[in-house]
């Protein structure tokens, strides 16, 4: 899909308060690899063709093997993600897929076993940014395949 609208660029309060809710949690109490890795598998749940390619190549530019991107969909079966990091992932994934359901006792025991309660606010807050992200790519397109990553990131 070309791009509809560069609602990023148009920088209305609403985009740019998204923009200021990502700053907040990169600069959280959460790990920003594992951030990244999380916002990949929310992308790869959304479909959002831009936010992969983009989170895909900070992922290598910070070191992050392709076995662990390219399984991360599987995350359940792999012993290469950390304890945490499933947690985590089962908590994006959760919360994305929501349809109507409410977030059952055992998963939030099981995810708040791994994660502080500042953590678990932080986390929430950073699923809650890629969503919307990714929402807003999907809606008004975007320019998918030409994101590089910032020199200072590698």
């Amino acid at each position: 899909m070309s791009q509809r609208i560069n609602a990023f660029a148009i920088g209305n309060k609403a985009v740019n308060s998204l923009h200021n809710m990502g700053f907040q949690v990169q600069n959280s109490s959460l790990d920003n690899s594992f951030l990244e890795l999380l916002y990949f598998r929310v992308s790869q749940i959304n479909g959002c063709a831009f936010c992969l390619d983009m989170h895909s190549k900070e992922l290598l530019a910070k070191g992050e093997t392709e076995q662990r991107l390219l399984l991360i969909s599987a995350w359940k079966e792999c012993s290469f993600y950390t304890e945490k990091e499933k947690a985590g992932l089962l908590w994006a994934e959760t919360l994305t897929l929501l349809q109507g359901k409410e977030v059952s006792d055992e998963v939030y025991s099981q995810v708040s076993h791994h994660f502080s309660e500042t953590e678990l606010v932080d986390l929430t807050m950073a699923i809650i940014t890629i969503n919307s992200y990714n929402r807003i790519n999907i809606a008004f397109g975007a320019d998918v395949g030409a994101y590089k990553v910032p020199e200072k990131a590698q």
